[in-house]
């Protein structure tokens, strides 16, 4: 009988593959035949590299015995990293026609080159400007626990590949919360490093004073296992910070000893719903965070990334809109379009309001280590769903998803999203942390799941 390794963690299989108590193509055969059964549910994937996979675990099993630290571990990206050989969609109709990528992402070829073996491409927003994960193009992704719910976005479908079991690990973007979104709503873990942490060369972009890379799993130690090989300069990506590796997996550990953790209010608690505020509660309590903060204005901080976004947005595809508007979905259309026609004294504006916000909001961390706040307003939304309730009004649930996350994202902080395993569906807590301390973020997930407070619950599927 075939091995299966589908809720096993990316360590455990890495350990399996090193002593012998497993092939590599083992574990590749064991996640390619849950992809092809469950992903006709899922929509997670819009491209499955199979031949490309078994090829690399077959050179594994032939090296012998290994040391490497995902030797074996299956993998998945958004289509908007370069896979060498498949067009780099980005969610879109128009780049089906875009010449196939010439090299892998430099985020893959260092997860390949520490073992891990990459089994496709993952579905996600047009153009990465999304919050639902619903695609007009390739369908929306569905969410695990309930396939009539969204994913959320745009890194849906790497939020629905691991929470449903079909890979340990997916790499995804985050411009305003594209990975805790899905994080929350898919009842997994995930990182948003520190902006300039990851590089982001060959992949395709969306804002880029805001865009960060990061990865998906199902538990904090695989996080950080992924983020740490995956650091490291790199000259392709001038946003990409001259740091050395700063290795957060040796450090999770600690626990939450020494530990001064403030609670998010004010903004961050208008609008949510019950279970989002059940789900702090909860993380507050394990993590003895007594004190309330308040990050100050942060209803303009989404104000203005929501300028930022638009208009940088609108100038990258300017061409495209011109030449190939009918092509675009009309939501993602019309939105660059406005973007195009914001005045630039508000984006000055906008920018100036930036640093302020950002040297106000370093300042709590002189004080606290590490400040929680919801990721989500709610749990998954359904499909189609165009409008919730916030505070009483009825309000869009597209942009609104975003409502916690945009003014972290807006000063590029490192946030790890960690899920609360509530019933019928997670959510998920977002752990900020003072720049280029992810470390901090990923030790307190680690002891938020120690303690049984944190979980990615398995869906029925």
């Amino acid at each position: 009988m075939a091995q299966d390794f589908t809720w096993q963690s990316a360590g455990a299989i890495a350990q399996a593959v090193q002593s012998g108590q497993a092939s590599a193509l083992a574990v590749t055969e064991s996640a390619l035949t849950r992809i092809a059964a469950l992903n006709p549910k899922l929509n997670a994937f819009t491209a499955v590299t199979a031949a490309r996979a078994r090829a690399k675990a077959r050179a594994l099993d032939a090296g012998g015995k290994t040391t490497l630290p995902l030797a074996g571990v299956p993998f998945a990206v958004k289509n908007l990293f370069d896979i060498e050989g498949l067009p780099t969609l980005a969610g879109s109709k128009i780049n089906r026609a875009r010449p196939f990528a010439a090299q892998d992402s430099p985020l893959i070829a260092r997860l390949e080159a520490a073992g891990a073996v990459l089994v496709g491409a993952l579905n996600m927003g047009e153009y990465a400007y999304d919050f639902t994960g619903e695609n007009l193009h390739d369908g929306p992704s569905r969410n695990p626990h309930d396939l009539t719910c969204m994913t959320g976005g745009s890194s849906g479908g790497s939020g629905g590949a691991v929470a449903g079991g079909l890979v340990p690990l997916a790499l995804g973007s985050d411009t305003n919360g594209s990975i805790r979104v899905p994080s929350s709503l898919c009842g997994i873990f995930g990182l948003k490093p520190t902006y300039g942490r990851l590089s982001r060369a060959h992949s395709f972009p969306f804002v880029a004073s805001l865009d960060h890379l990061g990865p998906f799993a199902r538990n904090a130690r695989d996080l950080a296992l992924a983020y740490d090989l995956m650091q490291g300069p790199d000259p392709d990506d001038p946003a990409c910070a001259q740091r050395g590796v700063e290795p957060a997996l040796p450090l999770i550990d600690r626990g939450l000893d020494g530990l001064r953790i403030a609670v998010a209010g004010g903004y961050f608690r208008k609008g949510a719903f019950p279970e989002a505020l059940d789900a702090l509660d909860r993380v507050a309590q394990a993590a003895n965070a007594r004190d309330t903060v308040d990050i100050p204005e942060a209803h303009r901080a989404r104000a203005a990334a929501y300028v930022i976004t638009a208009t940088e947005g609108a100038a990258l595809h300017l061409d495209r809109l011109r030449k190939q508007a009918a092509d675009f979905d009309p939501a993602v259309r019309d939105r660059l379009i406005a973007g195009a026609m914001v005045p630039a004294p508000l984006v000055m504006k906008a920018q100036i309001f930036r640093r302020w916000y950002r040297e106000r909001v370093l300042q709590l961390f002189e004080r606290y280590d590490a400040i929680i706040a919801p990721a989500t307003p709610c749990t998954a939304p359904k499909i189609g769903q165009q409008t919730f309730m916030l505070d009483g009004v009825e309000m869009p649930v597209r942009p609104n998803l975003g409502l916690y996350t945009q003014p972290i994202s807006f000063i590029g902080l490192p946030v790890v999203a960690v899920p609360v395993p509530l019933t019928p569906l997670p959510i998920a807590v977002q752990v900020i942390a003072a720049p280029w301390r992810e470390d901090v973020a990923l030790r307190i997930a680690h002891a938020l799941e120690q303690m049984g407070v944190a979980a990615a619950p398995r869906p029925n599927l």
